[in-house]
């Protein structure tokens, strides 16, 4: 019965919970900092403590050598977004309205909406983008050397490569000049997104894994083989894979022994991953 419930109602009740909470106190005037980021970080948690009820696969649960190194990538990683969003857009919430690109008439939600799907194409632009620049792929490397899949996989990003990601997206919203506090929200909500993207969670959506990024369909994204890794691109949403042709899905699991990166050398600790993009291929 629980791992029932966990299967269908964990993405829906935790992830819905976290926005309306996040949402509920940006609209209330609350300090996003740290409010909302406590929400999101709670979030994250309660990801981690279900994949221990429900795990996709069992031999994921123990660390494989990752832990310290996933949970450094987590705190700068998040530190960094928390910067991006709450000082770097400042300067925007002082422009005058008759100035703005931005629909600031339109309802909370439309223009929430709209930051969504503006991040959104810039990480799945970089995200392709990634996978057949040579430079690039160096540094999201990083993210697909982790021989199993759960919930601090999201951050597991080199941070030139996380703020390169998002860059084309912030620079958008930027020219706009989007609410700060708009950005803050979906970068909070961004967080519980990428925790079930990556979990370690035997769950399920139904008919809306073709058009969110849940871990059924990511899990394809991180197999070894990097030809079958060309696909399921999408951070939040599976809408520019479908239109684009690179969204895929089989009827089968993506096996515990699958995922990773062929170079089995590449090295687990964060100050290491942290240089060998930048070191010569020996």
């Amino acid at each position: 019965m629980l791992t029932a419930l966990v299967r269908y109602a964990s993405y829906p009740l935790i992830l819905g919970s976290a926005a309306a909470a996040i949402i509920s106190i940006d609209r209330a005037g609350i300090a996003l900092w740290p409010w909302a980021t406590l929400v999101a970080l709670a979030g994250v948690v309660m990801v981690g403590l279900l994949e221990r009820i429900a795990p996709y696969e069992p031999a994921w649960l123990s660390s494989h050598g990752d832990l310290a190194t996933d949970l450094w990538h987590n705190l700068f990683n998040l530190s960094l977004i928390q910067f991006a969003s709450h000082v770097m857009f400042r300067w925007t919430d002082s422009v005058p309205p008759e100035w703005r690109l931005w629909p600031i008439e339109s309802p909370y939600w439309v223009q929430l909406l709209i930051v969504a799907l503006v991040v959104d194409v810039s990480l799945y632009a970089m995200h392709r983008l990634s996978h057949h620049v040579a430079w690039l792929w160096r540094l999201h490397a990083v993210h697909h050397s982790s021989t199993r899949l759960y919930w601090l996989n999201g951050e597991r990003r080199h941070p030139l490569h996380a703020l390169l990601m998002a860059a084309p997206g912030l620079a958008v919203l930027l020219i706009l000049a989007a609410p700060s506090h708009l950005i803050a929200v979906w970068f909070a909500i961004l967080t519980v997104q990428l925790a079930f993207q990556h979990a370690n969670l035997d769950y399920t959506v139904g008919p809306f894994k073709a058009w969110l990024g849940t871990a059924d369909v990511h899990r394809w994204h991180h197999k070894r083989e990097f030809e079958d890794a060309q696909v399921n691109f999408g951070e939040a949403f599976m809408v520019w894979d479908r239109l684009l042709g690179t969204y895929f899905n089989a009827n089968r699991a993506v096996g515990g022994d699958e995922v990773g990166l062929h170079d089995r050398t590449f090295p687990m600790g964060y100050l290491a991953q942290l240089r060998v993009p930048f070191q010569r291929p020996s």
